[in-house]
């Protein structure tokens, strides 16, 4: 429940952030006419992530157990992708989100044409939709714990848009450079984790060696798959169940946090620590790099969604402020 609500939090903060900049400037320039047209463009993008949920739940049940893994192992590599590609193009693009963004209307309501604002709308928040769907969906098949996992999500994505209100209405202040660091970090940590699943369950559907597939090396005492360095490659990395049962809470919040699970392969062990290694090393490089520029007060998304309506005035942070 705890991870699902912090990527239902976290995803759900950078699209309210977004709409949030669209609201202010429409209405700064008053605009509000076309603020429907807007919210029609976010409703469908919405609509979309809510059905490539339902499509990717209910379809599941009328396929094989290996092709249930082979999905499941494929749809949780394209989340992994996804989420990699969302925190570099978020630590990179953040500072020039704003003045892009209203880049963006400007043309659009040069042109006068009605798609072009839907088109905005539904970009501006299908991207973070369709993301959290397949992270949260490859999370809930790995955890098994639907109820809570689901409830978390709710729960992140409904302190989102709260979050996202008290900006817009000026009666709160988020750094939010800090806020996309620790949640950046926390996401290089669980697309790692998503990630070692995803390589369960494509050796579980026979795609990828491993220990449920005929190249396992087998213990020739006990007769099972063997456990260790000598089940290097296709074997159990470790197997520490005897001391924390796959179903019990403790496995439960490794899992979320982490991406433990009490027995692992090699495959698994290896993929995560490259992935922490090379992702998080790289992303730590872009935020080192990043933070003489980021330092002056104010972050320009959390000024850029003030409340615009109550003033005609233009927002008090110079656009090259850094924004998170």
């Amino acid at each position: 429940m705890l991870a699902t609500f912090l990527i239902g939090l976290r995803e759900g903060l950078e699209a309210a952030l977004v709409v949030g900049i669209l609201v202010a400037y429409l209405t700064k320039l008053g605009r509000r006419d076309v603020l429907p047209r807007l919210w029609v463009g976010v409703g469908l993008a919405i609509g979309l992530a809510v059905a490539i949920g339902a499509i990717l739940t209910f379809g599941a049940y009328t396929l094989t157990f290996e092709a249930q893994e082979l999905l499941g192992g494929l749809l949780s590599l394209l989340a992994v992708a996804m989420v990699t590609w969302m925190i570099f193009w978020m630590q990179k693009t953040a500072r020039t989100l704003k003045r892009t963004l209203e880049g963006d209307l400007d043309r659009a309501l040069a042109t006068g044409s009605l798609w072009a604002l839907v088109a905005i709308g539904f970009v501006s928040v299908a991207r973070e939709g369709v993301e959290t769907t397949l992270l949260l969906w490859s999370m809930v098949q790995s955890f098994g714990e639907v109820p809570a996992a689901l409830a978390g999500a709710l729960l992140g994505l409904l302190a989102a848009v709260l979050l996202g209100w008290a900006l817009a209405r000026g009666m709160l202040r988020l750094d939010l450079r800090i806020f996309f660091g620790w949640t950046g970090a926390f996401l290089v940590i669980v697309a790692a984790g998503v990630l070692a699943y995803a390589i369960h369950d494509l050796q579980e559907a026979g795609v990828l060696p491993g220990p449920f597939t005929a190249a396992a090396p087998i213990d020739p005492v006990t007769g099972e798959v063997a456990v260790g360095w000598a089940a290097f490659p296709f074997g159990w990395a470790f197997d520490v169940t005897a001391s924390i049962p796959p179903g019990s809470a403790l496995a439960a919040v490794l899992q979320a946090t982490v991406g433990f699970m009490p027995r692992m392969s090699w495959l698994q062990v290896v993929a995560w620590v490259l992935y922490v290694g090379i992702v998080g090393g790289i992303w730590l490089r872009g935020q080192l790099r990043s933070r003489p520029a980021a330092r002056p007060a104010q972050t320009e998304a959390a000024a850029s969604v003030a409340p615009a309506s109550e003033s005609s005035e233009p927002s008090p942070v110079p656009s090259s402020q850094g924004e998170a």
